[in-house]
């Protein structure tokens, strides 16, 4: 039987700026071209294990959007990429989460994000998502509904199920969340903020476009090396490669092979605009990482 992700966190639409810089405080930049893109961690983390899982496997989808065009929209695309969307609540009252990205000509982005509907997430609806569809595997990142996501973190811990923690926007509750996990994502800043963590705890830290940190117990620190690609919006990199690691651990992959396949993956999405549109398939991960 194919394995299930779940994968837990926010749906949002992506209003995107490609510009020549990146503004300052109180400055203006003109000269930059529009363009308006799935996004949200939940929803790109979704979609990059989908796509890294193919016929392997299943993701579930765990969030909110609004009642509008842009949920139905954002619902839509998810389902297109092989998402099963049927646990992803909608609110009545709160409009579907938006990003305004700002993208200058080196990749690098600035990034603020209007939460929305995402906040409505219930405990309720994540539990009969997970009771229905009973996953292997729970990846969970930090842009919905407090009390939605450690619901999430209990029902693993209580069920005996790995969750794999990626702390990203850092949150003054995410440290309630560690005692939780099995693998935890974090970048260098991310980490700090976290303080002294458990043992026990697989940390994966992500370097950008030096790749990724194995910290196991037991084992010596292992670096992997991402190659070297030319950037063109390093939007949502963070998300691949979260959503490419979980999907290798649901399908049994050891950790090492799934690190070193969620850095190629990661490296490969920065060359092309959007946070989703250069998220590999699993066809052309196989032809790279086994090259």
């Amino acid at each position: 039987m194919s394995p299930t992700l779940a994968v837990l966190g926010a749906i949002n639409v992506d209003l995107v700026v490609q510009a020549p810089e990146l503004p300052g405080p109180g400055t203006t930049i003109t000269g930059g071209s529009f363009s308006r893109h799935q996004g949200g961690k939940g929803g790109n983390q979704a979609v990059a294990a989908a796509r890294a899982l193919g016929p392997a496997g299943r993701v579930a989808m765990l969030g909110c959007v609004g009642a509008d065009a842009l949920g139905a929209e954002a619902v839509e695309a998810l389902r297109t990429d092989g998402v099963d969307v049927a646990g992803v609540a909608r609110a009545a009252d709160e409009p579907t989460g938006v990003a305004l990205i700002v993208v200058d000509d080196a990749g690098e982005n600035q990034i603020a994000v209007a939460p929305g509907a995402n906040l409505r997430l219930e405990r309720s609806a994540v539990l009969a998502v997970l009771e229905r569809t009973s996953p292997v595997l729970v990846l969970i990142s930090l842009e919905a509904s407090p009390d939605a996501t450690a619901e999430t973190a209990r029902w693993c811990r209580a069920n005996d199920v790995p969750l794999l923690l990626n702390p990203a926007p850092v949150q003054p509750w995410a440290r309630e969340l560690v005692d939780s996990a099995t693998y935890l994502t974090p970048n260098a800043h991310e980490r700090d903020a976290l303080g002294p963590l458990p043992e026990g705890l697989v940390v994966v830290e992500t370097r950008g476009a030096e790749g990724a940190t194995i910290h196991a117990p037991g084992t010596r620190e292992l670096d992997i090396e991402a190659p070297p690609v030319r950037a063109v919006d390093t939007t949502g990199a963070g998300d691949c490669f979260n959503g490419v690691l979980a999907a290798g651990l649901a399908e049994g992959i050891d950790l090492p092979d799934a690190v070193r396949r969620a850095v190629v993956a990661a490296a490969l999405s920065v060359t092309v605009p959007g946070a989703r549109e250069g998220m590999p398939t699993r066809e052309r991960l196989a032809g790279i990482v086994h090259a």
